[in-house]
């Protein structure tokens, strides 16, 4: 598991280190702050799967379910990734 170390330039999930991020997946997108990141997989605490976005715009879900404790999702499933509502 790699961690956020401060003053070193990196990109990707690892630059979304401590924030709250979106993942979009082939089936469903996934919510969470990122603490982990690795090879195969991220870690989200906070974790929430979204079934209805909402307008774009908006501060919040129209339809989030929150998961189980700490969720990881599989970095092959993953399509695309931000920092998103």
């Amino acid at each position: 598991m790699k961690i956020l170390i401060d003053n070193i330039e990196i990109e990707g999930l690892e630059a979304l280190m401590g924030q709250k991020v979106t993942l979009m997946c082939g089936c469903y997108f996934y919510t969470g702050k990122l603490i982990g990141v690795n090879d195969t997989c991220v870690k989200l605490s906070d974790a929430a799967i979204v079934y209805e976005t909402g307008p774009h715009g908006t501060a919040n879900w129209t339809d989030s379910q929150p998961m189980p404790g700490d969720w990881y999702v599989q970095t092959a499933a993953i399509e695309s990734f931000g920092v998103w509502k």
